[in-house]
């Protein structure tokens, strides 16, 4: 498979200033930029900007970027799931996953989040994956946000359904562990059926264990 990269690119305005949300971005733009001390939700400032920047590497690897003028205040990544993680398991090259979204807390509740995936979504190379996300509750800011885990659960699927992301069911047992947790995903208008047949087969893995 061919992983063809369209940019794209909107304007966001907000009371703390114009931000660009941009992408799939080259990896030599994104080490050129700053990246904001704030962006630490996944490790520190420095190397998660490196980890972006070898994800942009990447034959899939998509990253769009929330900028400042010449800071990046903000990020989604796309990639292949990670090789330990059940979504791997069919080695689909048309399944990829949102692994990160991140955007610093004074930009939070301003529509960044959903401007960053509407921006992902409008590269048509979009309608040949299947694209998925796994949350999780245990990784989100709720002492930050002052949310609860069902109020959190419902800021997140807002923002991904801004993507074209949907609920999908799934057995997995990290996801199955807590009401909050979910799959979403978002299956591309040209993915054949079956890639839909195998990604299907990946979310229920432990349908015959008794």
């Amino acid at each position: 498979m061919i992983h063809n990269k369209t940019y794209n690119a909107m304007e966001l305005e907000t009371k703390h200033g114009t931000l660009i949300v941009e992408g799939p971005m080259q990896s030599e733009i994104i080490a050129n930029l700053e990246f904001h001390e704030d962006l630490i939700a996944f490790r520190a400032p420095a190397q998660q900007h490196k980890a972006i920047i070898d994800i942009a590497k990447l034959p899939e690897g998509r990253i769009i970027i929330v900028r400042n003028e010449q800071k990046i205040v903000g990020y989604s990544t796309f990639l292949h799931p990670d090789p330990l993680e059940r979504w791997s398991q069919g080695n689909m090259e048309n399944l990829i996953e949102l692994g990160a979204i991140e955007v610093i807390p004074t930009f939070r509740g301003t529509g960044v989040g959903k401007t960053l995936l509407r921006v992902s979504m409008m590269d048509d190379m979009m309608e040949d994956y299947i694209t998925i996300t796994t949350e999780y509750y245990w990784h989100w800011d709720l002492k930050g946000t002052g949310l609860n885990v069902w109020e959190y659960r419902k800021v997140m699927e807002k923002m991904m359904q801004a993507g074209g992301l949907e609920y999908f069911a799934t057995d997995e047992p990290e996801i199955s562990s807590h009401p909050a947790n979910c799959l979403m995903a978002k299956i591309g208008s040209r993915v054949d059926v079956k890639s839909i047949q195998q990604f299907d087969q990946l979310r229920f893995m432990n349908r015959f264990m008794y």
